[in-house]
Order: structure tokens, then C-alpha cells, then sequence
């Protein structure tokens, strides 16, 4: 009579597979428009600091500058006032009608205008300068003026030579400031309007796109060629043709996937219209003639 003998159950073999590394998704962007001025750095002056020398502005006359251009309905009304001021303007033998234009048009974007008085050297007056407000500021000490257009080698003008025409401001006596200044978000808001409006149709009218590749056959390296060669296509001519050769690859292994046109209303035409009227009302004038 044989034994039976007990068989022990061998556990199932398993095959050891080494999972391939999954490979991160990456997104990016390029291209980016920059506006003149953003980021409301215009106002972050809350004082006029002292130096030790002279007195900073309330506000950056740097910014008012860059501002200037920012929208054509906040410098066309200047230049037609100041065109309508200096036709209006008899010359004088010591103050040109150069110096005067500049005299003037400094006043209506700064709030200030500096007209420097020269003298020979037995004290007769030569000539009416004017000085440049962006650089032009005015002492601690009375009368006191600086011209600072380098910081390294400031220009002290002589005492009581400088006149200065400011507009007047009702937090402070020192400096003027323009009429203006409540509507530099709404010529912010036209320049950032027409800015994307412009990088739109550069990009061929559409919102861009969103390249899908699901091919298994490319490699890492293919794909990192092909995202530098989309890098490398910014700026001018980009959006072109793009050629990319994928051996033993699927018809769908690459999508190209557009944005939808949703993502472009951006109510640019309403955005235009209300942020001009805005720009008109800030530069109030009795002729009707900055095209509202």
C-alpha cells in the first residue's frame, strides 16, 4: 500500500517587467507682448523725498513720458493744445518759438515747465532756456534748481534764474501735476487692447494652437527637436510651416489642436470705445475735434 505523499503548491511565477519611466508633460508659452508702462509703478510715489539736494517728484516724470504715446487719444489732444498755443504766441527777442513749443508742451504732460534765464557777465539778460521737465527738479535750498539727467554729474542752475510754471496740486506745493492723471489706466487699457489685438493678427488671426503627440515611436530626443524648433520660431515670420519626419508612425500619432475663437473675444472694439471716451473726458476742449 503506497503513501500518498503531499505535493506542495509552487507558487505562480511572475515575470518581472521594468516599467519604462513616464514622461512629464510640459507647457509653455512665448511671445509676450510688453507694454509701455504697466503694473500702476506710475503711482508708487507717495511723497516728495528729499535727497539731501533736491526733491523728488510725487509722481515719475519717467512714466509720465513713457505714457505720452500710450494711446493716440491721450496725445493727440496735447499736441493740438499745444499747437493752438503756439500759434497764438508773439516771438520775443530773448524767448524763441522753439523754446516756447517745448515750454509749453512740457506744462500739459508734466504739469511743470522751467524756463532758465541766462545772463552775460555784466548781468543783462541773454536768453530764455527752457530746461527739460523730465530732468528739471527743484532745491532744499530757496530758488534752488537742478538739472539731472545724469545722477553722477548733477547741473546746479544759479539761484533765482529758473522760473518754473507748475499746475497746481492739492496734496503738496513743490511740484504740479498734469489734469490728466485719472485717466492713465484707461490709456493703459487701450495700449494693452491694441496690443493683444496686434499680436493676434500676427499670429495669423487665430488663438494659437495645441500640439497633441501620442505617437509612441518618437523618442525623447524627437520631441525635444521639436519643441526647440517651436521655440526657435518666434518672432518675426513665426507661426510658418513646420516639417517633422516620423518613421513607422501612426496617421494621428501628431494633433494639432486650435484654440477655440471664444478665447480671443476679448471685446476689443468696446474696450476701444469706452477707454477713448475716457482719454476725451480727462482732455476737456471746447472744439470738437479729436474724432469722438
Amino acid at each position: 500500500m503506497s503513501k500518498k505523499r503531499n505535493k506542495r503548491q509552487q507558487p505562480p511565477r511572475t515575470q518581472n517587467h521594468t516599467a519604462a519611466p513616464a514622461q512629464s508633460m510640459e507647457a509653455f508659452t512665448f511671445g509676450e507682448p510688453t507694454p509701455v508702462l504697466d503694473r500702476r509703478d506710475i503711482l508708487d510715489y507717495v511723497e516728495c523725498i528729499n535727497n539731501g539736494q533736491w526733491y523728488e517728484p510725487p509722481v515719475s516724470f519717467s512714466g509720465l513720458a513713457k505714457s505720452m504715446r500710450a494711446a493716440v487719444h491721450h496725445s493727440s489732444p496735447i499736441y493740438v493744445k499745444r499747437n493752438i498755443l503756439v500759434s497764438t504766441y508773439i516771438p520775443h527777442p530773448l524767448l524763441s518759438r522753439q523754446d516756447f513749443t517745448r515750454f509749453a508742451l512740457d506744462y500739459l504732460v508734466f504739469g511743470n515747465a522751467f524756463i532758465e534765464e541766462r545772463r552775460s557777465l555784466t548781468g543783462k539778460p541773454l536768453k530764455l532756456e527752457t530746461s527739460p521737465a523730465k530732468y528739471t527738479r527743484r532745491g532744499i535750498e530757496e530758488d534752488v534748481y537742478w538739472y539731472i539727467q545724469s545722477y553722477t554729474q548733477p547741473h546746479q542752475f544759479a539761484p533765482g534764474s529758473v522760473f518754473h510754471l507748475l499746475e497746481p496740486d492739492i496734496n503738496q506745493e513743490l511740484y504740479g501735476m498734469p489734469e490728466y492723471l485719472s485717466a492713465l489706466n484707461s490709456a493703459w487699457l487701450n495700449e494693452s487692447a491694441t496690443l493683444f489685438r496686434r499680436k493676434y493678427y500676427q499670429n495669423g488671426a487665430h488663438a494659437g494652437y495645441i500640439m497633441y503627440v501620442t505617437d509612441a515611436a518618437q523618442s525623447s530626443t524627437d520631441v525635444e527637436a521639436l519643441r526647440k524648433a517651436m521655440r526657435d520660431s518666434k518672432g518675426l515670420g513665426n507661426f510658418k510651416n513646420l516639417f517633422f519626419y516620423a518613421p513607422n508612425g501612426k496617421a494621428d500619432g501628431i494633433k494639432i489642436v486650435p484654440l477655440s475663437e471664444v478665447a480671443t473675444k476679448d471685446d476689443f472694439f468696446n474696450i476701444k470705445k469706452v477707454s477713448a471716451a475716457d482719454l476725451l473726458d480727462a482732455h476737456p476742449h471746447p472744439i470738437p475735434a479729436y474724432g469722438r
